[in-house]
């Protein structure tokens, strides 16, 4: 790279000649839209154009003499690599719910100065944390003006693709039902009008599902309601004229996109809105003139808790994706067998290309799926010890290792299904592997094992859960920079709230009810070496207590990731009998679960995969 005419470093003038011109002294970027998604359709990917880093979370600030990307330890040896020659430099932060861009923006910024960031995509308790601290270093801030705007001539158009109804029988409550429930929440909290931007709960809440942006099955769109009928706010032509009939018969009219903003203002002295602060930006609160309710959108609690006709699609969900995943491992590995013995055609390669490319196509032939949930991370060696790496057609691995060597490769991928959304990583031996692979292997495994046997309270903070995984790593000096489980949404966001299982601090709608499906995913990453990640999803169920006990209810883990967990990698002298008996158990059910789906060269494979040990 020339650094001297690098896309990035050209774009970084002219943003500074821009700040110049508005007498600004750094602009923070933040990776959000005015919907604070995690995955941004291309119009809202400004942190990614101007900086060059590729990955799905991270904040970008541009000063007048410096900038800077702050980037937690998933991240950090993708973005040292297309940081470089660009002269943005890396801050490494713990977690990538860090405040530490703010804590530097005050500290670096001299006082009288003024700090930008585009108020439509700034996270309104994002906003308040920014704006103690500046006013506490002397600095002004302006939300007012989108200055990135002014240099990306040919920015992106926002998505237009259709809406369509997430029907029955895999919308297994009604859209009238949803609604109600909701303005039974409202009321609780005195509200008489309530404002959704967050996509995934407006998809949830309408039974509409779309796909404007990657992977999850969302749609761009605002929502307003009242005690008797709501507003949704999107763009013009995505709804049919049958399907707007069908809104209309349960009360929720349209309207276009941008008026959003003018329907809050317009509300009068006498409504109050309730509204989600960690869930609507800065520029939505401030139209607002009417009496504000702060508290959790009723349907974030309410979409984490699937039902128990959910949970069965989902279980069918899974299998199907176990046997996706059973046919993909079946040509793998007889497929690496025939290049180890040189019978690949010639100029004929197994790639982590190839994975993504195969591992999908099965995936695309079982019935109910609708696409990837996220994009499928294959990383061979040490592309395994980045947690979100990609291969590119640029820059990826070949899987192959000399005679008598070995390596790992760590495959994490998932599927939306009408019927529920999978999530699920494995690593799989190419080779010989090394003692020190088996070693972290198992304690990996044995971290996820541990927390799949838990029993707990209901209600437990979910973040009380995670030193369960962490524990037989701890054991030997070892942690993993990621939390261990995310929620999982039903047909939408592989990662959805509000339980957490991490070292997050919890709040009050981090307990841990019936129905939650949650992943468990503790990890090992060896820089330049290897990576270890196993996961499974689980879901909360009563578990069975001593009759006559007077304790509180309790909940254990039911799992519902359906796929062989390798053996091969497993170093015996480290596991527990109950351990073994465990994984035996669910080897059992991976088996009789997947076997009536699967046949020939993937019944066989599922069949010695699942031995016990």
């Amino acid at each position: 790279m020339d650094t001297r005419t690098s896309p990035i470093r050209l774009r970084i003038t002219q943003l500074r000649e821009v700040l110049a011109q508005h007498g600004v002294h750094a602009l923070l970027v933040p990776s959000a839209d005015p919907h604070l998604s995690e995955y941004l359709p291309e119009h809202w990917q400004g942190r990614q154009w101007l900086s060059g880093f590729t990955g799905s979370m991270a904040t970008l600030v541009v000063a007048a003499d410096r900038a800077a990307l702050f980037a937690d330890s998933r991240y950090w040896v993708q973005a040292e690599a297309e940081l470089a020659g660009t002269g943005i430099e890396l801050v490494k932060v713990p977690t990538g719910n860090s405040n530490a861009h703010i804590d530097w923006l005050a500290r670096e910024v001299p006082r009288g100065q003024t700090v930008a960031v585009d108020g439509q995509v700034l996270g309104l308790a994002s906003a308040q944390a920014l704006k103690t601290a500046l006013a506490g270093a002397g600095v002004l801030l302006r939300t007012d003006i989108d200055l990135l705007g002014a240099i990306w001539p040919d920015r992106p158009a926002l998505p237009a693709m259709p809406v369509y109804e997430h029907a029955a029988p895999h919308a297994t409550v009604p859209r009238a039902a949803k609604l109600a429930q909701v303005r039974q929440a409202m009321g609780a909290r005195g509200a008489t009008h309530h404002f959704i931007s967050t996509v995934d709960d407006v998809a949830w809440l309408t039974n509409l599902r779309g796909s404007d942006v990657s992977y999850n099955p969302v749609f761009l769109a605002h929502l307003l309601m009242d005690m008797s009928g709501a507003t949704l706010f999107i763009g013009e032509g995505k709804v049919g004229a049958a399907l707007r009939a069908q809104l209309a018969a349960d009360g929720v009219r349209l309207a276009p996109y941008a008026e959003a903003g003018a329907a809050l203002a317009a509300l009068g002295d006498g409504a109050t809105l309730l509204v989600d602060a960690r869930r609507v930006t800065l520029g939505f609160r401030e139209r607002v003139r009417c009496t504000v309710v702060e508290a959790i959108n009723p349907s974030t609690l309410l979409k984490s808790r699937k039902g128990a006709d959910e949970a069965a699609f989902v279980r069918e969900a899974m299998a199907e994706d176990g046997a996706a995943m059973c046919e993909f491992y079946a040509w793998f590995e007889a497929a690496m067998a025939k290049q180890q013995a040189g019978q690949l055609a010639a100029g004929e390669r197994i790639t982590e290309l190839t994975v993504d490319e195969r591992l999908s196509a099965e995936r695309a032939k079982r019935a109910g799926f609708v696409g990837l949930s996220f994009n499928t991370i294959a990383g061979f060696n040490a592309n395994g010890a980045m947690p979100h790496y990609r291969a590119t057609e640029e820059s990826h691995a070949v899987i192959a290792v000399q005679p008598g060597e070995g390596g790992l490769l760590l495959i994490d991928s998932g599927g939306q299904y009408l019927g529920g959304t999978t999530d699920i990583t494995r690593v799989w031996p190419i080779g010989t592997v090394s003692a020190a692979m088996k070693r972290d292997y198992t304690l990996v495994l044995k971290g996820t094992m541990n927390l799949s046997r838990a029993r707990f309270p209901r209600g437990t903070a979910s973040p009380m859960l995670d030193s369960l995984a962490r524990a037989p790593l701890w054991d030997q000096g070892i942690e993993f920079g990621h939390g261990t489980g995310h929620g999982v949404g039903y047909f939408l966001n592989v990662h959805e709230g509000p339980q957490s299982i991490s070292k997050a601090v919890p709040n009050e709608h981090m307990g841990m009810e019936p129905g939650m499906i949650t992943s468990i995913e503790p990890g090992v990453y060896r820089p330049g070496q290897w990576g270890v990640r196993i996961e499974n999803l689980v879901l909360n169920v009563p578990a069975t207590t001593a009759e006559g006990s007077h304790f509180d209810e309790f909940l254990e883990f039911e799992t519902l990731t359906l796929c062989p967990i390798d053996t091969r990698c497993i170093e015996p002298s480290l596991m527990r009998d109950d351990e073994r008996a465990w994984l035996n158990a669910y080897h059992a059910t991976v088996r009789e679960r997947l076997a009536p789906r699967v046949a020939g060269a993937a019944l066989a494979w599922l069949n010695e995969r699942t031995q016990p040990i």
